[in-house]
């Protein structure tokens, strides 16, 4: 179908659910007890490089006055689970 071009990214890949987005975002932040003027970003990557696990998702988290914080979930966005969020926030 032509007109579903818009549904795709730059390399072809299927974009990634909003609701996806938005519900991976709202795990983080509940973990995170983050306050309302933290911002995040949430983004699914595919790497070719074999020392790479293939598709992750990273997670910035940007607070006023605060270095940005990056959290990798090494898998897709769509099956991220709250204890996949937790255990990219451990050290």
């Amino acid at each position: 179908m032509a007109g579903l071009g818009f549904l795709r990214n730059a390399f072809g890949r299927p974009k990634a659910d909003r609701a996806a987005i938005e519900r991976v975002k709202d795990l983080a932040r509940k973990a995170l007890r983050a306050g309302p003027d933290a911002s995040f970003a949430v983004n699914e990557i595919v790497c070719a490089d074999p020392a790479c696990p293939g598709t992750e998702t990273v997670i910035l988290v940007m607070e006023p006055g605060a270095k940005t914080k990056a959290y990798k979930v090494p898998k897709p966005l769509d099956e991220i689970v709250e204890q996949d969020i937790g255990a990219a926030l451990d050290p």
